[in-house]
């Protein structure tokens, strides 16, 4: 019997499978369906702090939506059985702590603070960006009793000195990493449109470095994001180190009954390599257990580049040799 049991921001799950915040998360149903299919955890789509409008269109309550997702957190504890984490986007400080505090009354067991933000400001120096997300982390760490994790990007200069600080501010976890949805251009009208693109499997590559090198030297909670559409995306960042494999645009391709498949393949794949537990594998190939250190960094390079060239030659010389060329 496998044991796909595991610990995510203190909370313990029956298997390391938990879906990610997306549209499919903002229906009540589909949390429902969720749970059904195999989810050890959910995490609701994220709410976003509002700014009061102006004029006609002015909303009834300058906090409607974080009304309806409050709302949909309550009926959904009611629910289901497993813990619900609420997906947080603020623009304040003010905003951050508040909408934490309001989440927690409504019944999250844990919070996902989507530090999600593109500087476009020449004059702000990327040292005052990131003093300012530690802030919010400390912040809302001040103002809730629940668990807090950190969804990070990929871009920081110094990604092993920002977790470090992130972990001192007192964030339980570390989601690795949030996606940038970049706008394309319509040819048509002449407009910049937003396009929103599925991950694919090659996307899984950057967390797993990261959980890779931070497993062991961090002691906060590390879940990979982007990239998990097969059982084996999801062994590979539990090798490295991670505690949860976070799923999204695997469901939203080919249905919530996919989480299931994911489930029993997984559970597949650890028999075939006579693997009896997730905590037996947690990062058995990550950087600070492996033969090779340098795998994970910079001097591995070269050796890529060398095994690119090697293909290269060898497609060459077996084109000349069917083609006839012996120049």
């Amino acid at each position: 019997m496998i044991d796909l049991s595991t610990t995510y921001l203190g909370l313990k799950l029956k298997t390391p499978l938990v879906p990610s915040a997306s549209p499919l998360t903002q229906e009540f149903d589909n949390i429902k369906r969720l749970e059904e299919a195999g989810a050890s955890a959910i995490v609701l789509h994220s709410v976003f702090e509002e700014t009061p409008l102006k004029g006609t269109n002015e909303p009834a309550s300058p906090f409607a939506a974080l009304d309806r997702y409050l709302d949909l957190l309550r009926r959904a504890k009611e629910s289901v059985r497993v813990p619900l984490i609420a997906s947080l986007g603020g623009t304040s400080l003010k905003g951050w702590t508040e909408y934490a505090r309001r989440l927690e009354q409504a019944g999250a067991d844990a919070l996902e603070l989507n530090l999600y933000q593109v500087p476009s400001q020449a004059d702000i120096a990327g040292s005052v960006l990131e003093d300012g997300y530690v802030e919010v982390v400390k912040a809302v760490r001040a103002a809730v009793k629940i668990p807090i994790a950190a969804k990070l990007t990929p871009f920081f200069t110094s990604m092993s000195n920002m977790t470090r600080r992130f972990e001192e501010a007192g964030a339980n976890g570390l989601v690795l990493f949030n996606r940038f949805y970049q706008p394309d251009l319509n040819l048509d009208t002449m407009e910049i449109q937003p396009s929103v693109l599925l991950s694919t499997a090659q996307d899984l590559r950057v967390p797993l470095t990261w959980i890779g090198m931070l497993f062991g030297r961090v002691k906060v909670s590390l879940a990979g994001s982007s990239g998990v559409h097969s059982p084996e995306d999801a062994l590979k960042l539990l090798l490295v180190g991670a505690d949860v494999t976070m799923v999204c645009s695997v469901l939203l391709r080919h249905g919530i009954s996919r989480l299931g498949d994911l489930e029993s393949g997984l559970n597949g794949l650890m028999e075939k390599h006579r693997f009896k537990s997730v905590a037996e594998i947690k990062g058995k190939m990550s950087q600070i257990r492996s033969s090779d250190p340098t795998a994970f960094e910079r001097a591995q390079y070269l050796n890529a580049v060398k095994g690119i060239e090697r293909v290269v030659l060898t497609g060459c010389e077996a084109w000349r040799i069917l083609s006839g060329d012996h120049s």
